[in-house]
């Protein structure tokens, strides 16, 4: 494999290993394969090395590394019924810098289930207040964000846990309670193994962050700013 390769592809291998894993999920076996696995590690942090770079053309990255993005392997298993030691995927994520870029995104490569995701997994009480105050206000700019062909095309629809009834202090009846019972503001892209594992997944996976951008924006100017457009 050509080094250019290595640098920005995921491994037919590294797929492989995540099979084997899921099969044999106990440190016995995980043991006698640290080296395989330390190998794919590598091969990964590459991949989220390049993909950092393709980031930080069109968008600003906190996360100072491929390698720093990446999520451990272990899992936390103290309060989980689920015993098994290790995740069966590769994961990991960037944030962006500074306190005015809002949003973050995130990556899930595992075979059969892989996909691209972004948003807002759990907004504070205070972060979502000023979301819904802001879409209960206008819900047009978001609303023309989420019809917008490059949105609908790349992830279908807005997507998140929500409230069951009406959140407290919002009208029933409201135009956009549909938008208000959001209580997480997530949006996803499902990949299939083949799409991962080809040459062109490195500038798929850069696009479809970046087509993130006009709700990242959106969702940043509502809350950085008051309702007179002035920084808080």
């Amino acid at each position: 494999m050509a080094k250019h390769q290595e640098l920005t592809r995921i491994t037919r291998s590294g797929f492989d290993f995540l099979l084997a894993l899921k099969k044999n999920n106990h440190r016995e076996w995980f043991n006698a394969h640290k080296e395989q696995y330390q190998q794919e590690q590598e091969q990964l942090e590459l991949f989220a090395q390049a993909l950092l770079r393709e980031l930080n053309k069109h968008d600003v990255i906190e996360t100072p590394s491929g390698k720093k993005s990446l999520h451990r392997i272990y899992r936390d298993i103290r309060f989980s019924k689920d015993k098994t030691p290790y995740k069966t995927n590769w994961s990991g994520h960037f944030k962006r810098a500074t306190k005015y870029r809002r949003g973050g995104y995130y990556f899930h490569l595992e075979p059969g289930k892989s996909y691209l995701a972004g948003g807002f997994w759990a907004p504070n009480a205070q972060d979502l207040k000023r979301i819904r105050d802001e879409i209960a206000f206008d819900d047009k700019p978001l609303r023309k964000i989420l019809k917008s062909k490059t949105f609908i095309t790349t992830f279908g629809t807005l997507t998140g846990e929500q409230v069951k009834t009406t959140p407290k202090g919002y009208e029933a009846g409201h135009q956009a309670i549909d938008l208000l019972r959001y209580k997480q503001f997530l949006l996803i892209r499902p990949f299939t193994d083949q799409e991962v594992l080809s040459d062109l997944f490195l500038n798929q996976a850069s696009q479809t962050f970046k087509n993130m951008r006009p709700f990242f924006d959106y969702m940043s100017e509502v809350l950085t700013t008051d309702t007179n457009g002035l920084e808080i």
